[in-house]
């Protein structure tokens, strides 16, 4: 399984505090069965996104790790006015891999109305918005339907792992379920933080989602669709996305 959203790198934002730390949850990772992991950190009015600084903390982890798990980076980019001109003047600083997908989150209070447009603007750019854990999110959690324009625009979704459990609650949980089964989510992925609660674990989803949606489904939300988006290659054709927008 190949994770696009982790926060794996130490003492970047809230996630690890130290290599060992990192090490931790690298170890958990690839015991659940995880090959590959994007580094995300944290790019909002919190925590600095440094590129420089994330490259030094992801060589480290690499070399302590020796192969063992295949590294990629990318951000968990806030959708800041000031974050957003910059990721479209340089979309490869907060893109995985440099490639052509880029992790955006809203903030629990507020949606800009005019989010649509800026989505619009970084796709003409060739950039794919993915909407990090929509299910976790209030606003979008109630009325789902808000994000249909933007589906069907070419932005994407990725919904947390642990979600579906009810780990963040019974309204994620609920909307994690009701966006698989109108077919809108592209990645599943863990935005594990730390080993102690926020683990880097998917074979559990992985499990649930093949019982109750396939196993074709879950291969493609595991495998197939974060392998495209790690590789910067275009996300397998699934004719059932494109119908479901109008769902």
């Amino acid at each position: 399984m190949i994770d696009i959203h982790q926060h794996l790198l130490y003492g970047v934002d809230d996630g690890p505090r130290d290599l060992e730390a990192s090490m931790a949850i690298a170890k958990a990772a690839i015991e659940g069965g995880i090959t590959h992991v994007v580094c995300t950190p944290h790019a909002n009015h919190e925590y600095e996104f440094n590129p420089t600084r994330n490259e030094e903390r992801l060589g480290a982890i690499r070399e302590r790790l020796g192969g063992k798990l295949v590294l990629g980076r990318g951000c968990d980019m806030y959708l800041s006015p000031a974050n957003i001109d910059e990721a479209m003047e340089n979309p490869a600083k907060f893109t995985i891999n440099g490639g052509r997908y880029l992790l955006v989150e809203f903030a629990s209070f507020t949606i800009p109305k005019d989010i649509g447009d800026t989505f619009y603007e970084f796709l003409l750019k060739g950039i794919v918005p993915v909407i990090t854990h929509p299910e976790r999110n209030p606003i979008l959690a109630r009325d789902p339907d808000q994000m249909k324009d933007w589906l069907g625009s070419g932005c994407r979704l990725q919904i947390t792992a642990a979600s579906g459990n009810g780990y963040f609650g019974r309204e994620a949980k609920a909307c994690y379920w009701n966006l698989l089964e109108r077919d809108w989510v592209s990645f599943v992925a863990t935005d594990a933080h730390h080993v102690e609660g926020r683990l880097p674990a998917m074979s559990e989803a992985y499990a649930a989602i093949a019982r109750k949606m396939g196993e074709d489904t879950a291969k493609r939300l595991f495998v197939a669709n974060p392998l495209a988006a790690f590789e910067n290659a275009p996300l397998p054709e699934h004719p059932e996305f494109q119908a479901a927008q109008l769902r």
